[in-house]
């Protein structure tokens, strides 16, 4: 039996690379073949069991072929499905937008208008590098949700825009925190102050505003003496602004630190601060 089962595994082994490289041959001879119509049907077929890659190489040659004909609108969507299933999001997205725009009344028009924004949601980075495709995901989620608002897709489409742009914020903070780190108070407080007024619902509010209360205090600590009134006065109304809104949040300690040593450079009675508040 063990004899056998030896010979079984060595004949196996001889005939495997044969039949590999009958079949490389028989996928080459058919790239290589002017017979379009098998092409069309190999096509479906490698597509059908999951074999994208010969799939994709042979629609690229016949679709043209195909391109005014009635099998163009299936031959163009499964080429973008087809992208898509090879995680190739670049190129998968240029088709499904390609093929939403030439077939708006196709039934996979919506599909390919949902998945074209997903495939640039999957390419959005990490907060601390470029966020050019978070950007376009926003967009073309909201151009979705605008021509299809009642869509099976529509909550998650409307979750990702939340997501994305959460990570905006998160870029916007780590560039207002780099500036603030580097003691470049003002450009860290024009910056705090763009992703507050772009992103106010944002979950990292309180910790924004809070930097933007600890930067024009410190903006004030270090300007001449001619512009420190003015700027500790900056510093105050938005520790009112902040204490207002986080009355017991997690960094009222130390808006209350900055609140005291404002008031004692403008030599402000602190027992005022509550009637100031209201």
């Amino acid at each position: 039996m063990r004899n056998i089962l030896i010979m079984r595994f060595r004949l196996l082994i001889i005939i495997l690379p044969a039949l590999i490289i009958t079949s490389c041959g028989e996928y080459e001879k058919l790239l290589k073949s002017s017979d379009y119509e098998l092409k069309k049907q190999k096509a479906y077929d490698y597509y059908d069991d999951g074999k994208y890659v010969k799939s994709i190489e042979l629609l690229q040659q016949i679709l043209p072929r195909y391109r005014a004909t009635d099998e163009a609108e299936q031959l163009n969507w499964i080429n973008a499905q087809a992208h898509y299933k090879t995680n190739d999001y670049i190129m998968a997205s240029a088709y499904y937008q390609t093929f939403a725009d030439t077939y708006p009344r196709s039934n996979n028009a919506e599909e390919a208008f949902y998945l074209s924004a997903s495939c640039d949601y999957y390419m959005s980075p990490r907060a601390e590098l470029d966020q050019a495709y978070t950007r376009k995901a926003i967009e073309n989620f909201t151009i979705f949700l605008s021509k299809y608002p009642t869509s099976m897709w529509a909550e998650i489409s409307k979750s990702r825009i939340k997501e994305l742009q959460e990570r905006l914020v998160e870029k916007s903070y780590l560039s207002s925190r780099l500036y603030y780190d580097h003691e470049q108070y003002r450009a860290a407080t024009i910056s705090l102050s763009n992703s507050l007024k772009e992103y106010p619902d944002t979950k990292y509010r309180e910790e924004l505003m809070f930097l933007r209360l600890d930067a024009l205090f410190m903006y004030a600590q270090n300007s001449v003496p001619a512009r420190q009134v003015e700027r500790y006065q900056s510093a105050l109304d938005e520790y009112y602004s902040f204490i207002e809104e986080f009355p017991e949040g997690k960094f009222s300690r130390d808006a209350e630190r900055i609140f005291q040593s404002t008031a004692k450079f403008l030599k402000i009675d602190t027992a005022e601060k509550t009637v100031a508040s209201n």
